[in-house]
C-alpha cells in the first residue's frame, strides 16, 4: 500500500474546492450561496455549479428560501464512517480477548472494493505465530474470508466472483459451481474453517460480524500455524469467535 500523502499537484482542482464546498455546507447548515463563496474565496458562479452537483448526488439540498445543509446521501456517508470507526474500536480489546484465550493471531475484516481488507488485529506475544497486517487485502474467494461473501445478498455475491478464480495452493476452489455451493454451505453453518487455501502452513477460521440491519459487516478471524492445530483447536476457536462475533454486533445494534 502507497502510504504517500498526495501533493498538490496529485490532486484535481475542481474535486478540490468540491469537497470544501461539502465541508463548508457541513460545518454551516443552512447556509446560502453568497456566503459559501465568500468563505472559499471563489465566484458565484463556480460555486453554484458544485452546490448543483452535489445537490444531484443527493451530498446537499436546498430549502425553498435558497439555503444549504447535508443531503441525503451525506447523512449515508457519514453513518457508514462512523460505524466503521465505532467497529474497530468496539472489536480491538474483543480481538485482544479472543487471541489471548486462543494464543493464536485474530483479525478483523471487511470487504473493500471486492476483496477483503485487514482493519483490526491482535498478535499473541509467541515466536511462531501467524502475521497480520492491518491494510492487507486476500481475495474473497479464497481462505476463510470467504464467510463475507457468503453472507451477501445471492445476487450480490455473484457479482463479485470473478469469472476465473485465482489459484492460491493447490487448495484453492477454483470452480465457480463448487464455491457457490460452498459458499452456501458457510452461511446454513455460520462459519468458515480453510485448511491451507491462501497459504498451505495455514489454518483459518471466520465467523461473521452482522451490523444492525442483519447485513455482513466485516469478520472476525483466527489463523494459525497448521502444524500445531488439532480438530479441537478449531472446534474451540468456532466457540471464541461466535463469542466475539455476538458482542460485537450487539454493540453495533444487532
Amino acid at each position: 500500500m502507497d502510504k504517500r500523502q498526495p501533493s498538490k499537484s496529485d490532486t484535481v482542482q475542481s474535486v478540490d474546492v468540491c469537497i470544501d464546498v461539502l465541508l463548508n455546507v457541513a460545518k454551516n447548515p443552512d447556509i446560502r450561496l453568497t456566503e459559501v463563496a465568500q468563505n472559499l474565496g471563489e465566484t458565484k458562479p463556480r460555486i453554484l455549479r458544485m452546490l448543483r452537483t452535489l445537490e444531484r448526488r443527493g451530498l446537499v439540498r436546498k430549502s425553498d428560501t435558497g439555503t444549504y445543509r447535508l443531503g441525503t446521501t451525506a447523512i449515508i456517508l457519514g453513518t457508514a464512517a462512523s460505524t466503521q470507526v465505532d467497529l474497530v474500536r468496539i472489536a480491538n480489546p474483543i480481538l485482544e480477548e479472543v487471541g489471548q484465550k486462543a494464543n493464536e493471531t485474530t483479525q478483523l475484516r471487511i470487504i473493500d472494493n471486492g476483496e477483503s481488507l485487514c482493519i483490526a488485529k491482535f498478535e499473541p506475544m509467541r515466536d511462531l505465530r501467524v502475521q497480520a497486517m492491518i491494510g492487507r487485502r486476500r481475495p474473497l474467494t479464497a481462505g476463510s474470508y470467504k464467510v463475507l461473501l457468503a453472507y451477501l445478498h445471492p445476487q450480490v455475491q455473484l457479482q463479485m466472483i470473478p469469472e476465473t478464480l485465482p489459484r492460491l495452493t493447490k487448495r484453492t476452489i477454483t470452480d465457480r459451481g463448487k464455491l457457490v455451493a460452498e459458499l452456501d454451505k458457510i452461511r446454513r453453518q455460520g462459519f468458515c474453517v480453510s485448511y491451507g487455501e491462501v497459504s498451505e502452513q495455514l489454518v483459518s477460521v471466520s465467523v461473521p460480524v452482522l451490523a444492525f440491519d442483519g447485513s455482513v459487516i466485516a469478520a472476525v478471524n483466527v489463523g494459525a500455524p497448521a502444524f500445531r492445530t488439532q480438530k479441537s483447536d478449531v472446534d474451540r476457536f468456532i466457540v471464541l469467535l461466535k463469542e466475539a462475533s455476538s458482542k460485537i454486533s450487539a454493540r453495533l445494534g444487532w
